[in-house]
């Protein structure tokens, strides 16, 4: 069964993007289409990128970098759940990503995110990521605005048309994911 790991891309105390990634993995549990794991960037305390080598090169140096490696190479896509801060993803976010190279490729990934714009500039950095990751980043998008999908700017108010985009935006992960598979089979190129 295709796996697509849904990553909570805030580690910030108050985060909204844990009630956010709890309505993506709510949605996505009434789907027999695909398993989904939530992966908390929390639960994974990467440093500031301390590899000496490209991580295209694959050979990390550091236990944590090969814990993280391991937790993302087992997924088929992904759905990048983030807040936007000054006009992009978060760091923590951003960080993660960069700690890796092949175990992103070849892989489908989509995009939640919030904030007073709906995240939309952050949603399009990483969109610009995932390309030279070698992802394939699917048209839908969700982005839930803090004004209209939050109540009081804290509680996650989704209206039903935020509903049908991320079920749209699933679809496309995972028929995405099927589709790539036959590239995953084969070894990455470095």
């Amino acid at each position: 069964m295709t796996k697509i790991g849904v990553i909570l891309g805030s580690t910030r105390p108050g985060r909204r993007g844990e009630k956010v990634a709890r309505w993506v993995m709510d949605v996505a549990s009434r789907r027999d289409d695909a398993q989904f794991d939530l992966i908390d960037l929390a639960d994974y305390p990467l440093p500031h990128l301390d590899e000496p080598l490209p991580p295209s090169l694959g050979q990390y140096q550091n236990q944590h970098t090969r814990d993280w490696a391991a937790a993302i190479g087992q997924y088929d896509g992904f759905i990048f759940v983030t807040p936007e801060y000054n006009h992009s993803t978060s760091g923590v976010l951003k960080n993660a990503i960069d700690y890796l190279y092949a175990e992103w490729n070849n892989k489908a990934v989509g995009v939640v995110s919030y904030g007073a714009v709906g995240g939309a500039r952050a949603a399009e950095h990483l969109r610009l990521i995932a390309g030279e990751l070698q992802m394939a980043d699917v048209r839908t998008n969700v982005t839930l605005s803090m004004f209209t999908d939050f109540v009081d700017f804290t509680d996650l108010a989704p209206g039903e048309h935020q509903v049908r985009a991320l079920d749209t935006m699933l679809d496309q992960v995972i028929a995405w994911s099927g589709a790539l598979a036959p590239l995953r089979a084969v070894p990455t190129v470095r």
